[in-house]
């Protein structure tokens, strides 16, 4: 069993709740903007963590994956979007909506990674108060650009369940916005079938590596 840092353990999931809720929020924030209230009704447009947390995909899910030393991938409360209140073209303001959390955790990863470029200097000042707090803050913000990249990746797949399927829905018209709405039901079977067989890893990994070169 491998050695768990507690206080990695912390700081990790405290990043992952901070980027799940912000990820939530924006979903409610866009819906209440392009006409939809329901989010906000139901007290979803909030940067409360407890209106989002989900028990297995927000602390028993994450925690296992760190734990075990696994990518850190979770989920929050999916945000309730009424397709009627968008009306007229629903399927494209339900593809900015979608698009909305994924976008939230790449502007935290940037944030985080703007951070890192400010407080890098501090070691060359020689004042050991300073760069102790350096050290602490650092780790921090790779790991918040580390988790923002891999959930903005994650929830853009294309597979109906995530961000990345309602975007694309919103893309296709006609027979193929059809034929794909059928898959809807088969999402989470197709994206177990990608996870076990280790292709999920194949398409998430080259881009995630892109954008960590980029911003680390």
């Amino acid at each position: 069993m491998p050695n768990i840092d507690l206080t990695q353990l912390l700081a990790g999931f405290l990043v992952l709740l901070v980027s799940l809720t912000v990820h939530e929020a924006a979903h409610a924030w866009s819906a209440d903007r392009l006409g939809d209230s329901t989010a906000r009704m139901l007290g979803r447009l909030t940067l409360n963590p407890a209106a989002h947390v989900d028990p297995i995909g927000t602390i028993l899910f994450p925690l296992i994956a760190m734990a075990t030393n696994l990518p850190i991938i979770g989920w929050a409360k999916p945000v309730p979007v009424n397709p009627g209140a968008l009306r007229p073209n629903w399927r494209q303001k339900f593809m900015v909506i979608a698009a909305a959390g994924p976008a939230s955790n790449l502007v935290l990863a940037l944030v985080a990674a703007v951070a890192l470029r400010v407080v890098a200097p501090v070691d060359a000042t020689g004042d050991l108060i300073a760069i102790s707090v350096v050290n602490r803050i650092e780790p921090l913000l790779r790991l918040a650009v580390y988790i923002n990249v891999l959930l903005a990746v994650f929830n853009m797949v294309p597979v109906p369940p995530l961000d990345g399927g309602n975007v694309l829905a919103g893309l296709l018209t006609g027979p193929l916005a059809n034929a794909y709405d059928r898959l809807r039901p088969y999402g989470f079977l197709i994206l177990y079938g990608l996870m076990l067989t280790g292709l999920l890893s194949s398409v998430i990994s080259p881009p995630a590596r892109v954008l960590l070169s980029w911003l680390l």
